[in-house]
This record gives C-alpha cells, structure tokens and sequence, in this order.
C-alpha cells in the first residue's frame, strides 16, 4: 500500500464505505469519533481497504489516554485493515508521558509482523514551519513508519508553498510521505502536493463531517488530483 497516491475517505461511520467506493481507494476508519468502533471493524465486509485512526486527544482529536493503543491493536488483526496511524510525538518519545513511546513502538512493530502499513502523523494546529524544518519531520516520520504524514496550517500563501517545496526535497530524498496544508489559504496543497509525491489524500465521505479544516468533498479532491497528475503525465510525455 501506498506505491502510488491513495485518496483516504474518511469516515467515523463505515456503513458509508459504499458511497466512497467510485472515488476513493481507502478508507480511513476514525475510530476516536465513531460509535461502537470495534463493533463497526467486526461487521465490515466492504471493499475498500482500511486505514484505522484513533487520533490522541493531545494531537487535535478524541481518544484519550494509553487505552488508545488497545483499540488500536486489536483494529489491525482485521483483515480489511491495511494500514494503522500511529502519532510521531509517540514513536519518538518526545511526548511527555514515557508510556507512550513503548506503547506505540509496541503497535508498530505488531502492525509490522500482520502485514499493516504504519503512517507516522505529525499535525501542526498552529503554523508551518520553514521549508528545511519541514523536510526534517518529514525525513523523522518517514523514517518511523512506512509514510511520515505532516498536516501543518497554514495562514499565508507562503505556508503552501513551503509544504509544497518540502514535499518535493523530501520524495526526492526517498522518503514516502503524505503532505497538506489545513485551512482555506493552504486548501489547494491537497491537490496539489500529490503531483510533488504525497502518497495519501484525505476527504469525508459526507462533507458536513469533514475531520480537519479545509478538505475538499471527496468528488472533488479525487477529480482534482487526477486532473492534475494526468496533466503532469502528458507534460514529462510531450
């Protein structure tokens, strides 16, 4: 998973995963908004792929605490489940609380040995740093998981521009990394870092349950994408 760009529908309710199926290539379970979460994993018998998210209340969502992490272990022994977030700040250990870093070392290496893609999340809730610094947390989480994430906001055109520009040195670097900007002025990076080698894309199935500022509904971001990559092919082809 993730060789080439998947565009993540993101959902807390899966009995949705049908309507996402014409337009995304998986779906991202958010099991700290759902409802009976490990219920839903159970009954799943859809076609897209799943990536589980069970995003810390310390990380802008809704899981509180280290139970977090058993939700999370037992989301990944499902088939359907290819791939499992699991946040940087806890792989590194710079998160204040020690128990962090073993419980989420301890994820990762089970994701590893069930066949599941792990995707190391950096979020900036705040501002986006400069295009070096970028570049550095990106190489930090790629190199913790299978993709490094990093979602920073941004509050200027020059925000957009510098994650597009840390996208770039970073695929060319060899890193696998999935990028975007949240908030109106950073919106386009989610079409556009996708063409400078950001391998995931998220967007709500339902547009009124967006789960980071500025998606794009998900018709949009997938016509939006593929315009735009296609529009690439044919420029490197001519």
């Amino acid at each position: 998973m993730f060789e080439e760009f998947v565009l993540a529908a993101s959902t807390a309710d899966l009995s949705e995963e049908p309507a996402a199926r014409d337009r995304a290539d998986a779906v991202e379970f958010r099991l700290d908004l759902a409802d009976a979460p490990l219920d839903q994993l159970a009954s799943y018998d859809g076609d897209l792929p799943l990536l589980v998210t069970n995003r810390a209340s310390w990380e802008g969502g809704e899981a509180e605490g280290l139970g977090r992490y058993d939700a999370l272990s037992t989301a990944i022994g499902h088939d359907a489940v290819a791939a499992v977030d699991v946040e940087l700040a806890a792989l590194r250990g710079t998160h204040p609380d020690p128990a962090e870093e073993s419980h989420a070392t301890a994820l990762r290496d089970a994701a590893r040995e069930a066949g599941v893609a792990v995707v190391a999340s950096v979020h900036d809730f705040e501002s986006t740093p400069e295009p070096a610094a970028l570049v550095d947390l990106l190489a930090d989480a790629a190199g913790e998981g299978d993709v490094g994430k990093l979602a920073t906001t941004a509050t200027a055109p020059g925000d957009a521009l510098a994650m597009i520009e840390a996208t770039h040195e970073a695929t060319a670097a060899g890193h696998r990394v999935a990028t975007m900007c949240m908030g109106e002025p950073g919106r386009h990076t989610r079409a556009v870092t996708p063409v400078y080698g950001s391998k995931i894309g998220y967007a709500p199935v339902d547009p009124a349950n967006a789960t980071a500022p500025g998606q794009y509904p998900l018709a949009t971001l997938r016509e939006l994408v593929d315009g735009l990559r296609a529009r690439k092919a044919d420029e490197t082809d001519a």
